[in-house]
């Protein structure tokens, strides 16, 4: 099976059998603020083609005025939903549409918007040459605890040395690292805690 055959099927199936949690996702992000379901934000795909990225909606729609009141461990634009949403990775589930679409794949760099591609160097922009990925090389590396330019090399020799034999241990990789993401983050709002209460004196 090839890997673009890989994404379909799979991108097929999974868009039915997690319809129902689709459902369920739009109803609470319906009720707990006014708005659309769906974030829609352009980004930069294989060979420099522009796309747009879906996601679940998970801030304000007024988000632009709570610009400037951001915490150390507390953004007030995300919403009650939102926030569940984020922790779980739930709000990615709609990119299965863009997998489905060959706009992305399961496995690839993380897709980038235009504002961070026109930093790029002109040796980081080979991580173009494939496809853009719901997880990657560079998810189950370590991620926050990888510095940029070793993002941009683990997506490079991904792009250079990609199989589906790869993308499938990637793929049973990405469990375990989002558990370990998801206990990282809690750390850091743990210490975060005793900041927000000196600020709010």
């Amino acid at each position: 099976m090839s890997k673009r055959m890989f994404d379909i099927v799979v991108a097929a199936i999974g868009l039915i059998v997690l319809s129902p949690i689709f459902v369920v996702v739009a109803i609470l992000i319906r009720l707990d603020s006014r708005g659309s379901i769906f974030f829609r934000q352009e980004r930069v795909g294989k060979g420099l083609r522009p796309f747009s990225i879906y996601k679940f909606r998970t801030m304000r729609m007024d988000a632009d005025r709570h610009g400037g009141q951001i915490t150390v461990g507390e953004d007030p634009r995300i919403t009650r939903v939102g926030r569940v949403l984020r922790k779980a990775k739930l709000d990615e589930l709609p990119q299965l549409i863009n997998v489905l679409k060959g706009e992305m794949s399961f496995v690839g760099p993380r897709p980038c918007t235009l504002a961070e591609y026109e930093q790029y160097s002109d040796w980081q922009k080979e991580r173009f040459n494939t496809l853009p990925g719901l997880t990657g090389l560079w998810q189950v590396s370590g991620k926050n605890r990888t510095t940029f330019k070793q993002m941009m090399k683990l997506d490079i020799d991904y792009a250079r040395n990609k199989t589906l034999k790869m993308d499938l241990r990637i793929i049973v990789k990405t469990f375990p690292a989002i558990f370990d993401q998801i206990q990282h983050t809690k750390k850091v709002q743990a210490l975060a805690q005793p900041i927000e209460r000196q600020l709010h004196r």
